[in-house]
């Protein structure tokens, strides 16, 4: 039985669907090893057997498992993404979560009991975009970008016609999701058609004295001192020169944290909050996971959720935390 808030959490292995589930989660989300879904890391995802197995483990456990499909293929190279869709369905997946319009339309032509819904990939942002893919692709659900604030989400959710989603933890993208295209020019890989966002081959740390220079291919994206917070080295959370002066033009590596705002989401109207880090491992899905579910239950029992948010803050990207635009402090 769904609770306070359904609580939709990552699995990028097998070991992590179970963590997952077994911490508290109400559902979890992942995807197929290749180039179909924006985790496309080694070591990390699932093949036909793994998704079927995990999904038989989940529904015994009356749990719910979404695919992510959401990334979008080449001009003339939609094959694996279809063959990706016809997998999930054959393995009893719940849901898939599609950006592209053509894998929509394949879904929905081929697969029309399989529910669907719109990844935040698609970068739908209003009612007349939603309302397209609801009316054209019958989407139940969709997993809105980072962009809204508070305010914002008690105005757009009740008039979507369809469930909303949120990211409530983890990594945070670039606003404008689904349009990721610095990895592709300086690594050749770009998350959005393959899923890879600054692949692990193309990042290098090299020491210089005291501080550590972290690159990507021949850039230098960052420079760490010896007792700074260290982030993985992605373009859009590098630290440049602008006009003479190093800042973080794109986005600074913090991450972000709502467990201070989950009773006005809910009030929002909000279906889901989705955790991020299908490319973490066990130990943190686990603590993210226990952690949420401990707080969404205590709101579901009207108690106060802040004596179980403690775990979090060690596991902030960059060692800080954000609402980022929930909250919208720069206005």
């Amino acid at each position: 039985m769904i609770r306070y808030l359904e609580l939709v959490c990552p699995a990028g292995t097998p070991a992590a669907l179970r963590t997952a589930i077994e911490a508290g989660a109400d559902t979890v989300y992942c995807g197929l090893r290749d180039a179909t879904n924006a985790r496309n890391y080694p070591g990390l995802n699932f093949d036909a057997a793994e998704l079927a197995a995990g999904i038989r483990f989940a529904h015994d456990h009356r749990r719910q498992v979404l695919v992510a499909i959401n990334t979008f293929p080449p001009a003339g190279g939609s094959a694996l993404w279809h063959q990706a869709v016809d997998t999930a369905a054959d393995c009893g997946a719940d849901a898939v979560i599609l950006a592209d319009l053509g894998v929509l339309d394949y879904a929905a032509t081929r697969h029309p009991g399989l529910r669907r819904h719109l990844s935040v990939q698609a970068a739908a942002a209003n009612p007349a975009a939603i309302g397209f893919y609801r009316d054209r692709f019958g989407i139940r659900r969709v997993v809105l970008p980072r962009i809204f604030a508070l305010a914002e989400l008690a105005q757009l959710v009740p008039q979507l016609g369809v469930e909303s989603e949120v990211f409530a933890f983890g990594s945070l993208g670039t606003m404008v999701e689904g349009r990721c295209y610095l990895s592709s020019f300086m690594a050749g890989r770009s998350p959005s058609m393959d899923g890879v966002c600054a692949p692990a081959e193309c990042v290098r740390y090299d020491p210089e004295g005291p501080d550590l220079l972290a690159r990507l291919g021949t850039a230098l994206l960052n420079r760490f001192g010896p007792d700074a917070p260290r982030s993985y080295p992605t373009p859009c959370k590098a630290r440049l020169l602008t006009r003479g002066a190093e800042a973080y033009p794109f986005e600074e590596p913090v991450g972000l944290n709502a467990a201070a705002i989950l009773p006005e989401l809910k009030a929002a109207g909000v279906t889901a909050l989705k955790i991020e880090g299908r490319q973490r491992g066990r130990a943190y899905v686990g603590t993210v996971v226990a952690a949420f579910r401990a707080m969404l239950d205590a709101l579901d029992r009207g108690e106060d959720p802040d004596a179980h948010a403690g775990a979090l803050a060690a596991l902030a990207e960059g060692g800080q935390e954000t609402l980022s635009a929930y909250r919208k402090g720069w206005r």
